[in-house]
């Protein structure tokens, strides 16, 4: 495996994303082209539940970085657009390259994410 180039496009605005090396990431990749209605929650993230899983390796991350893109437990995909300190684990999918105007981009509620291959 190799890290790849995807993107999301999010209220017109598209952002390239690096996938991880991994089963999780290869998995992911897999379900791409997607569009998603994600929902907001704590005013950090937007999440989907799967219909299925993924393979995930849960690990306690200690730190978000804006533009993380995660696997909580194994079927919910999480992209953040604030970076803070944190308990949980996460299995990592890939990351936004340049996360500048992310926050604006998915504003304060539901968006459409759209993925798909570069």
């Amino acid at each position: 495996m190799k890290t790849e180039a995807i993107y999301a496009e999010i209220n017109g605005q598209r952002f390239s994303v690096t996938l991880d090396d991994s089963p999780t990431a290869e998995a992911f990749r897999e379900l791409l082209p997607a569009a998603w209605e994600m929902e907001e929650l704590h005013g950090n993230e937007k999440f989907i539940y799967l219909d299925g899983s993924l393979p995930s390796d849960s690990r306690s991350v200690g730190y978000i970085e804006t533009g993380d893109l995660m696997l909580y437990s194994d079927n919910c995909v999480v992209l953040f657009y604030d970076s803070f300190s944190t308990s949980y684990g996460y299995t990592r999918i890939g990351w936004v390259d340049n996360p500048e105007g992310l926050a604006e981009a998915v504003g304060s509620g539901d968006i459409i994410a759209v993925l798909g291959l570069e």
